[in-house]
């Protein structure tokens, strides 16, 4: 935990290694670890729904194939769908585009009992803006503040935040564009942009860690995820979500006072 999670103002990609799988040899032997933490956060996601007073939100980052959907996939989804709303975010709408960058997404943060998963969220504005040229350095700077101050009414308002950076290498990256684009069941998640962003792939890197250097904060800590190897991902995910559900601890609300104490017989 101490190794991925970002202390505030401090992130250098050197120490980034999206390859690692430390503790584990190979997939063999983290499947049942996995299993585990899957079967503890059905019964903790159940918890919270029923307690019906905090909510979870969960941020995942990363490059196009980092495996964002593939997360949502294979971790959530044991879980109850009426405590679960996942939201992917897109190209902002017209709509959207004439109000402030955080309009769309705080209308999509999860209610009080539910988990809420975002694939992709409002950095994409401090990331894929400034690649671009559509957002100024100065601007991004005054952004990460704005991210800052939403996250921190969230948190007091019974948000708990946990933030994802799905690293992979461009390496890694080009592999799996390749099997999109071999594979006829995966062909229709490849567009042609995302083999054109390949070619930002150092300005996404430098962004990517000037943003989350600036908003990684106690309240709302990033987490950077090796995630080369699906498995590994997948686990790692799993544990930092059970671990901070566990630190939540939940608790079923007490029965009604016309049920509690009495004996009742069901005709």
């Amino acid at each position: 935990m101490k190794k991925i999670r970002v202390l505030p103002g401090h992130l250098h990609w050197k120490h980034f290694d999206p390859e690692d799988t430390s503790p584990f040899k190979d997939k063999t032997e983290a499947k049942p670890e996995t299993e585990k933490l899957l079967s503890h956060l059905d019964d903790l996601q159940y918890r919270l729904y029923a307690e019906g007073k905090r909510s979870l939100l969960i941020i995942l980052q990363g490059m196009d194939t980092a495996g964002k959907d593939g997360t949502i996939r294979h971790v959530v989804s044991g879980v109850s769908p009426q405590g679960c709303r996942v939201t992917p975010f897109k190209a902002p709408t017209p709509e959207e585009r004439a109000h402030d960058f955080l309009w769309r997404i705080h209308k999509a943060v999860p209610p009080a009992g539910t988990i809420g998963i975002f694939n992709r969220s409002h950095y994409e504005d401090v990331l894929v803006t400034r690649v671009h040229g559509q957002v100024s350095d100065e601007e991004a700077a005054r952004r990460f503040d704005r991210i800052n101050d939403f996250e921190k009414l969230l948190s007091k308002n019974g948000t708990t935040l946990l933030k994802f950076y799905l690293g992979i290498s461009k390496g890694e990256q080009r592999k799996r564009l390749e099997d999109r684009l071999h594979d006829p069941q995966k062909r229709w998640k490849l567009s042609l942009s995302d083999i054109a962003e390949r070619k930002f792939w150092h300005p996404y890197q430098k962004c990517y860690e000037e943003a989350i250097r600036a908003t990684s904060t106690k309240h709302a800590p990033w987490y950077l995820i090796p995630a080369n190897h699906k498995w590994y991902r997948n686990f790692l995910v799993a544990h930092i979500i059970v671990k901070t559900l566990k630190e939540m601890n939940p608790h079923y609300p007490p029965a009604a006072k016309a049920i509690e104490g009495r004996k009742i017989r069901i005709p």
